[in-house]
């Protein structure tokens, strides 16, 4: 028999009702223009336009029923309306019951932090992956067991996290990794999604456009681990090298005792640590210790920060009962991210690096690494998004500015603002003019960029890592900087 309305919608979870809910749901739909037949709608309140809106919609196509966060004045007679106090928290309860909590079949690991969620999540999901399937949700894709498609959001919308959590659990996948970013917190995207695993990477400033303050956004990020957003986690994985890991960490201790706490880092007091650390320009070596034991690591990732990315990832797999002795030797046969510090490798005698970072800790972090192991000069193209925080943008400058011998400065995803007016609110981090070029076009940015480049040079085209498309006001064109460079040095070695 096909489920009905009042299996889903529990006592006291409504403020008001009209109509019937012993109606039959053929499924539920966010997307007035998705709905079929039979579903169940929600009309969800946004930042543009409201859900109640596209009502009428979502009934001429046939929708059975309706939850949004007001009752209409003449709600349409023909299904059942049911007015809620938060529409995207029912969504979450509503979608959990649908596709049979699959979360609880499940050990799910949440990545939250600034930096370092998606290399963290994918060198889980390699370290775990060996003998068992482990899903993941992220930025670059969704690894549903059976399948992988493409990613449109780092956090989807709790529908579509309980949907593909489903599809993991049907494929056999018994653990789950995904990111979880601040904004698929405070909107409640994750709530009551049940987490075996937490992980803090850490916290620097980004988002400010959305929480305003940084310490709204730290309070936003300790939700996931102190019941914030629903069940506590059973153990909470933090960067003990973090201010605000530190800062997190006496917050689990006050506030969730019962949640076990697992701690990482180089820091002396870390459960999992790294130590004799060897930075080198193709890998890194250390030794990894936890209570109980150590191994030797050699890591094909290069960077502290991946120092501290694998911690993050080895102490959660150890968190769940898998011995580091076994796992940990799985790290050199991982090939890394796309996008995160990715090598362009086309017979140039230089290096050629594309990442993802677009904060200015980020942007530190990188060419921080990158001038400690680059011969020559260390050159780099970046730009700054549109309708976003402005705040970072001098910062940005002002750290691409104090590690590199020369920047061309260009378009990121520029949005519905100008780039020239980008440009203005980033020159007030400039510090000397003369190691810096303004470009508005990006792909002209790169090739300049790469004659200049000579051998012994490290290149960092940094902002967009994976993406493959620039977003302009009104449109979204083709745009992959690891496509681009690559096209660009062939073009070029045919002119030589």
């Amino acid at each position: 028999m096909a489920p009905i309305l009042s299996d889903y919608i529990k006592d006291g979870e409504a403020l008001a009702i009209k109509g019937s809910l012993e109606r039959p749901i053929s499924g539920l739909v966010m997307d007035s223009r998705r709905v079929v037949p039979g579903n169940l709608f929600f009309a969800l309140p946004g930042l543009r336009c409201d859900g109640l809106s596209f009502v009428d919609e979502a009934v001429s196509r046939g929708a059975s029923a309706i939850i949004g966060q007001t009752m209409p004045g003449h709600p349409p007679s023909k299904v059942t309306f049911i007015q809620v106090a938060e529409a995207r928290a029912t969504l979450a309860r509503v979608s959990q019951r649908y596709y049979k909590f699959p979360d609880r079949d499940l050990s799910v690991i949440g990545v939250t932090g600034t930096n370092g969620k998606t290399t963290v999540t994918h060198l889980v999901r390699h370290l775990m992956n060996e003998n068992e399937r482990v899903g993941l949700l992220g930025t670059i894709s969704y690894d549903l067991g059976a399948r992988t498609v493409p990613s449109y959001r780092t956090t989807p919308e709790s529908l579509d996290i309980f949907g593909m959590l489903a599809q993991m659990r049907d494929a056999g996948c018994r653990n789950a990794v995904m990111e979880v970013s601040s904004h698929g917190i405070a909107q409640k995207r994750v709530m009551g999604l049940e987490f075996g695993v937490a992980v803090f990477t850490n916290l620097t400033r980004d988002h400010l456009d959305f929480h305003k303050t940084f310490e709204a956004y730290f309070d936003v990020k300790s939700l996931l681990f102190t019941g914030g957003t629903g069940p506590v986690p059973r153990v909470a994985v933090v960067n003990l090298d973090d201010p605000y890991g530190l800062k997190l960490a006496d917050k689990i201790r006050r506030e969730v005792p019962t949640t076990r706490l697992v701690t990482f880092g180089e820091h002396a007091e870390a459960d999992v640590r790294a130590v004799d650390v060897k930075l080198g320009f193709r890998d890194t070596t250390f030794r990894l210790s936890w209570p109980g034991g150590s191994v030797a690591v050699d890591s094909p990732l290069v960077g502290r920060y991946n120092v501290s990315n694998f911690l993050a990832a080895a102490a959660a797999a150890w968190a769940l009962g898998r011995d580091p002795h076994a796992f940990a030797p799985r790290l050199k046969g991982f090939k890394g991210v796309p996008g995160r510090m990715e090598r362009i490798e086309e017979g140039q005698p230089f290096n050629v690096l594309v990442d993802y970072a677009h904060t200015d800790d980020a942007l530190r972090n990188a060419l921080g690494m990158l001038r400690a192991i680059t011969p020559g000069r260390l050159l780099v193209v970046f730009g700054c998004g549109g309708n976003r925080d402005k705040t970072k943008r001098p910062r940005m400058v002002a750290a691409v500015q104090e590690f590199a011998d020369y920047a061309f400065a260009t378009a990121d995803n520029p949005r519905t603002e100008q780039v020239g007016k980008i440009f203005e609110d980033m020159k007030g981090g400039v510090a000397d003019p003369s190691k810096i070029t303004w470009i508005d076009d990006r792909r002209r940015a790169i090739s300049l960029a790469l004659d200049s480049a000579k051998a012994g040079d490290s290149l960092l085209i940094a902002g967009k890592g994976h993406e493959g498309y620039q977003e302009f006001a009104d449109t979204v064109i083709p745009f992959d900087d690891r496509q681009v460079v690559r096209e660009l040095i062939a073009i070029k070695a045919l002119r030589t």
